[in-house]
């Protein structure tokens, strides 16, 4: 493969990354929301974001295999998993070396999920809202299309849906916080002699 052909196949495969990992994070939303996809079983939800989350991985890994194979940037193993090291445009690949640290926590526990438990999981899970953001400022610090128009409206598409969901998310926790203690209250009144 010549240079253009993998420079031009990593730049597919970051974009493909940012769909996918949106959808990944649009998913692990709806699960934790207990929402279902018109058609799916609740159960189905949860089995597509696991499908995805490991066809986005597979995609991320394409992605800096072309990366490191490319002789147009020396990118090695050590810049592929130590953030800041590399000599080319060290901040923005190593945000995307940060983001690639927090999947793999995140891919790790879930692999080991039954064996540490959910609470842990779940609190090294919660990596993922961290992930996301990381990852999409890397790909707009390093990407050669952050300034063409798909670029531009892919990524506005992605930030909008994740935000939307994100804020209904926290608004479901609020909305579950300040109904526990009412809750909690009505019952001790209720058992009260």
């Amino acid at each position: 493969m010549n240079s253009a052909t993998l420079w031009y196949a990593g730049r597919a495969t970051g974009a493909v990354c940012l769909v996918l990992f949106t959808v990944v994070v649009l998913l692990g939303i709806a699960v934790r929301l207990r929402g279902r996809i018109p058609g799916l079983p609740r159960f189905g939800t949860l089995g597509l974001h696991r499908t995805l989350s490991l066809s986005a991985t597979a995609f991320l890994a394409l992605h800096i295999a072309l990366a490191a194979v490319d002789s147009y940037v020396n990118i090695t193993l050590l810049d592929v998993l130590v953030p800041f090291v590399s000599d080319y445009r060290p901040l923005w690949l190593g945000l995307g070396t940060v983001a690639l640290d927090l999947l793999l926590a995140v891919l790790v526990t879930s692999l080991l999920r039954a064996r540490l438990g959910h609470g842990a999981w779940r609190a090294v899970h919660r990596l993922a809202y961290a992930c996301w953001p990381v990852a999409l400022a890397h790909g707009i610090g390093i990407g050669t299309d952050t300034g063409a128009d798909w670029m531009t409206w892919l990524t506005v598409c992605c930030v909008a849906a994740v935000t939307t969901a994100t804020g209904l998310r926290l608004a479901h926790s609020l909305r579950a916080a300040r109904r526990t203690p009412t809750a909690l209250l009505r019952t001790a009144e209720g058992a009260r002699p």
